[in-house]
């Protein structure tokens, strides 16, 4: 039989390993796959301010999002579909013409750095949006995978590629 004192001093064991199991477990941003730094919180926030401007067809306000070096390659060769800041407001007017509503989910999955410390955040996207057509409103919707880039701003950030 064990002594009373060799029992006590095994739960105690058993106890510190588990709290100390739970304790190094990393948290995560509610609903991401992100880690829970005051930084990534920040970035996530922002791209939040850009998901509902998405939402709400703000094209005067995702203009402000965007950095005067935007640059988007369209993620091919072909240069006829890239678009830079000048070209920027017409593409968003011209999309959100297009559409009568607009509901944008986004999935975080990666908060990052690249070269010259932009802010590279992976996620996926589920875009669905009404569009006229002429038997009546169709609602269409987009899955898929997308990295949008961020450069410090002040306090913020400003968008350098991936709207």
């Amino acid at each position: 039989m064990s002594h009373p004192v060799h029992v006590i001093a095994k739960l105690c064991l058993v106890v510190c390993v588990l709290v100390g199991v739970v304790g190094c477990r990393t948290q995560y941003l509610p609903n991401t796959d992100v880690e829970d730094t005051d930084e990534n919180r920040k970035v996530i926030g922002f791209c939040e301010e850009y998901r509902r401007a998405v939402e709400g067809r703000k094209t005067g306000l995702l203009l402000q999002l965007a950095h005067p070096s935007y640059y988007e390659d369209g993620g091919n060769v072909d240069a006829t579909d890239d678009i830079d800041f000048a070209g920027l407001k017409d593409y968003l007017e011209d999309r959100f013409r297009k559409t009568k509503a607009i509901r944008y989910e986004i999935r975080y999955r990666r908060v990052g750095r690249g070269r010259n410390d932009v802010i590279q955040v992976d996620y996926t996207y589920s875009a669905s949006y009404k569009i006229p057509t002429e038997g009546g409103d169709v609602w269409r919707r987009t899955v898929a995978d997308n990295r949008i880039e961020l450069v410090p701003h002040g306090d913020t950030f400003r968008i350098l590629s991936g709207m």
